[in-house]
């Protein structure tokens, strides 16, 4: 029994070898920095302090995550081509649209776009945090996929997401905490920043 619980421990604390971060979301305050983790076909976002694919996270950097694995420390690279990108130094956003009913649609058709879009919208999307001296203000989209829900809601390239619902985007922790409240909302509502501008766009479920 003992050498079962052994060879079980030994598997389970194993570096999957295929192992790879492809997004990194850094915050001035370390605790709320988000890592994108992706094994065997399988996605994790996780922040630090907690478990992945065996291994439980210890930092999260500006171009690697690392993580213990049974008291061995890992560095995971960001991939290339991964969801952390430098703002560019003179992103052009695209013209304010005015404010309009945004989109509607069922929600199983919401449910079959995110099941078909979400490789595309966790790999080509790169935020940032906007901030005002050591407080952050929301969070920039310097990427997004083209023709996906995203898109199609009214995000653009250069918005900065200030607010979903009424909660305060302060970081991707926030952001990614709000996900289980939002799956039993009808209507979502957030609010961007574009050119200096706040805009309200909406997405409604039918």
């Amino acid at each position: 029994m003992t050498g079962m619980l052994l060879a079980l421990a030994l598997v389970l604390s194993t570096i999957p070898p295929d192992l790879t971060a492809i997004g990194l979301v850094v915050s001035p305050r370390p605790g709320r920095s988000v890592a994108v983790l992706v094994s065997q076909g399988r996605t994790r976002v996780v922040s630090v302090g907690e478990a992945a694919f065996g291994g439980r996270v210890l930092e999260i950097g500006a171009t690697s995550v690392a993580l213990d694995f049974d008291g061995k420390r890992v560095e995971v690279p960001l991939a290339a081509g991964g969801g952390l990108a430098p703002l560019p130094p003179r992103l052009a956003p695209e013209p304010a649209a005015p404010n309009g009913p945004g989109l509607s649609l069922p929600r199983a058709e919401m449910d079959r776009r995110l099941g078909a879009e979400m490789n595309r919208i966790l790999t080509e999307t790169a935020l940032r945090p906007a901030t005002d001296g050591d407080q952050v203000t929301g969070l920039v989209l310097s990427r997004l996929p083209e023709g996906t829900l995203l898109t199609d809601a009214g995000l653009r390239a250069g918005d900065v997401l200030t607010e979903i619902n009424g909660v305060a985007i302060d970081s991707m922790a926030t952001l990614i905490g709000l996900y289980p409240r939002l799956q039993n909302e009808n209507r979502v509502e957030a609010t961007v920043l574009r050119n200096g501008e706040p805009v309200s766009l909406s997405l409604t479920l039918k």
